[in-house]
């Protein structure tokens, strides 16, 4: 054989195996299966991915395509959603039980196709059924696009800050119990910090989570609130911290010594190792809880930020230093930070102009108790949620089988543009009759390409708090936001149509408002909902069905074989 065609010969049989290489490394498999694990003196077993607490963290690279692979080996059905990644014309990866699929039952599997298109840095994995994402969570790294950089310094090292809740109890009988009563849930017993409370909790000491650094490095914290029910404060004794990123895309930097975080959100932050080698500091997070006369876990966690040279961390003479965070219902210091987060690069698409706009209130409501029997809500009622006065009920089958199969009867088209009734929605004054919401399954029908406007609006029907509202398939620009009541004609006057924050989960503030915009050019049906897990179970959540475009590259794509059955 000619020296040339074997040159050619072995330059096809690399190739080959460099794609087979790298087509097997994004692949991956998750199994879900108990584990068992001891936190605050007690071992309980507990859902996991593979045995880990939290899940794995899958690394991936700016508009990859990877699959995973999960197998119930579990005992509860069980869905995963891939939480900020739009999933362009995929809605059937995207997640959440009933919505989008039936979940995984035990003993079954499903391979999800995960699309990523223009996010980077830190998004997340969850699940999306039941509570059992309180332990069934992980990170996603997104890297720059191979032979790009970050637009910051480049860090020594980079590691994922995943925030956690953890009870005694099983989550499930948590759960169980939380929908028995009508009333709200059970606090959880700790925060976790990578899945340890941290030394301020009994029975925590040799398990506190530790980051050993070196002096003088540039290190990048992908922080993720994997939590279930609390808004978090975070932040390093004598150390600040330099934001970058938030909800996958870039942000301008800007500095500050603390971050606020809610469910579903993440951020990317630059760390700088500039304080006295060879000492120790705590890493702290706390609940921003504002609900008058709800209570809330009002515990801290702590990881340790250790210097090289400090060998004693824990003793009586070098004990680490703990930050000063903000009062847990600190609204200034919550939307102080918030306000800083501004969107880095050129806007994706115009923002001057939307063609339908939203007005929703988002609410705690209440049912009357069934029987005469009284429940755990006010007054003796069952507490729910609503979405502009509709409490979401979970169809029988998915809507996404529902909607691309023309399958009747599952769910209507009426979602409103704006409440049923418009009040001073702030008022501590309220009359009862407004308490009881619509029970329904209603979604948003909107049209291919269109821009979007969601005004979220905040009551205080039964109890005024703040709102983590997260929206699948998109992430959004928050235009704007504010405390009291929206007004129509003064409140856009003020939009930031500039450089607003691009997010997939906007906190809309204690009996106030915010805006989002986004432009609906994934088709598909997408959840909108409160990523406060009790809210959600409670019914505060729609679906928003965005109309397939006119090219095949505008059409849902089809189904992949062997879809999870109901």
């Amino acid at each position: 054989m000619p020296s040339s065609i074997k040159i050619v010969l072995f330059f096809l049989l690399s190739l080959a195996k460099s794609t087979h290489l790298e087509a097997r490394h994004r692949r991956h498999k998750f199994s879900v299966r108990e584990a068992s694990y001891t936190r605050l003196c007690e071992t309980k077993t507990i859902l996991t991915v593979n045995g880990e607490f939290p899940g794995p963290t899958l690394h991936v690279h700016e508009g990859d395509t990877i699959y995973v692979k999960v197998h119930n080996n579990g005992k509860y059905n069980i869905t995963i959603h891939w939480h900020g990644v739009t999933q362009p014309r995929n809605p059937w990866s995207d997640g959440p039980e009933y919505i989008t699929q039936c979940p995984i039952q035990p003993g079954d599997s499903f391979n999800y196709k995960i699309i990523f298109s223009k996010e980077i840095g830190t998004l997340w994995w969850h699940a999306h059924s039941d509570w059992s994402r309180a332990t069934v969570h992980g990170a996603i790294i997104i890297y720059p696009k191979h032979g790009t950089t970050n637009p910051f310094p480049n860090p020594y090292r980079q590691l994922p800050i995943i925030f956690g809740e953890w009870w005694k109890k099983d989550v499930m009988e948590v759960l169980e119990e939380f929908v028995a009563s009508g009333g709200p849930p059970r606090n959880s017993d700790a925060y976790t910090i990578n899945g340890q409370p941290g030394d301020l909790y009994p029975c925590s000491n040799q398990d506190t989570f530790k980051l050993n650094v070196k002096y003088g490095k540039t290190y990048l914290l992908h922080m993720v609130n994997a939590g279930m029910n609390e808004i978090l404060f975070f932040a390093i004794a004598n150390h600040s911290l330099t934001i970058v990123g938030a909800d996958g895309f870039y942000t301008k930097p800007f500095t500050k010594e603390y971050v606020l975080i809610s469910p579903g959100q993440t951020l990317d932050c630059l760390l700088e190792t500039n304080n006295t080698a060879g000492r120790s500091y705590y890493m702290a997070a706390r609940a921003y809880s504002t609900a008058v006369g709800i209570p809330f876990d009002n515990t801290t966690t702590t990881a340790i930020l250790q210097y090289d040279g400090d060998s004693s961390p824990t003793t009586t003479s070098r004990s680490p230093i703990l930050p000063s965070l903000p009062f847990y219902n600190d609204s200034t210091a919550a939307f102080n930070f918030l306000a800083g987060v501004k969107s880095r690069g050129p806007l994706l698409f115009p923002l001057e102009n939307s063609d339908l706009q939203l007005f929703s209130t988002v609410s705690v409501n209440a049912f009357p108790c069934r029987n005469n029997i009284s429940c755990g809500g006010p007054n003796g009622t069952r507490l729910a949620a609503s979405i502009s006065n509709i409490s979401f009920v979970s169809p029988f089958i998915d809507i996404l089988e529902a909607y691309y199969y023309r399958i009747n009867g599952v769910y209507g088209t009426r979602f409103p543009r704006v409440p049923p009734l418009f009040f001073n929605f702030t008022s501590t004054n309220l009359p009862r009759f407004l308490l009881t919401p619509e029970k329904a399954t209603e979604v948003r029908v909107i049209e291919y390409n269109s821009i979007v406007e969601v005004v979220f609006q905040g009551t205080n029907l039964v109890a005024g708090i703040d709102h983590p509202m997260h929206l699948h398939g998109f992430s959004f620009y928050v235009i704007g936001w504010g405390f009291g009541n929206f007004d129509k004609k003064k409140d856009p006057l003020n939009y930031n149509l500039v450089d607003p924050p691009f997010r997939n989960t906007v906190v809309v503030p204690v009996n106030g408002w915010a805006a989002i915009r986004f432009k609906a050019d994934n088709p598909g049906v997408w959840f909108l909902h409160c990523h406060l897990e009790r809210h959600l179970t409670w019914g505060m959540e729609t679906v928003f069905i965005v109309k397939n475009g006119n090219r095949p590259q505008e059409r849902i794509l089809p189904p992949p074989p062997h879809m999870p059955p109901c």
